[in-house]
């Protein structure tokens, strides 16, 4: 499966990801993304990238960091310090065939602005 940002100057192939997307409302979730977080899930060693001269890692808390690309400003990643696995946006995917939404995570913290969108499982935290 392929993916990369919206100039390319970060691109990646990947063996496998989790067949289920995580839609995440958090508000460092919402103001990193302009909306709201959907990532699906591979381990961090079948990710392979063909481009990264974009890639940059910000440290979002004492916990996770999160990868954009610093020239097109698409916000591609999202790692747990200590896990072998990292979350990968699922728009910046190039074929989301077989993806489907597995959950929605920390809903208490969603915008006011929209409805709850599916009738998928939702988790007022994580």
């Amino acid at each position: 499966m392929k993916g990369r940002c919206e100039c390319g100057a970060v691109a990646f192939e990947v063996d496998h990801v989790r067949d289920t997307v995580t839609v995440c409302h958090c508000s460092q979730c919402r103001r990193s993304s302009g909306h709201l977080w959907a990532s699906t899930h591979a381990p961090f060693g079948s990710l392979h990238f063909t481009a990264d001269a974009g890639l940059r890692w910000y440290a979002s808390s004492d916990m996770a960091k999160r990868g954009f690309c610093a020239l097109c400003g698409s916000s591609l990643f999202y790692r747990m310090n200590d896990e072998d696995g990292i979350g990968i946006a699922a728009g910046c995917l190039e074929d989301t065939t077989g993806l489907r939404i597995g959950k929605h995570i920390f809903v208490a913290d969603k915008g006011a602005y929209y409805p709850m969108p599916d009738d998928a499982p939702v988790h007022e935290q994580g």
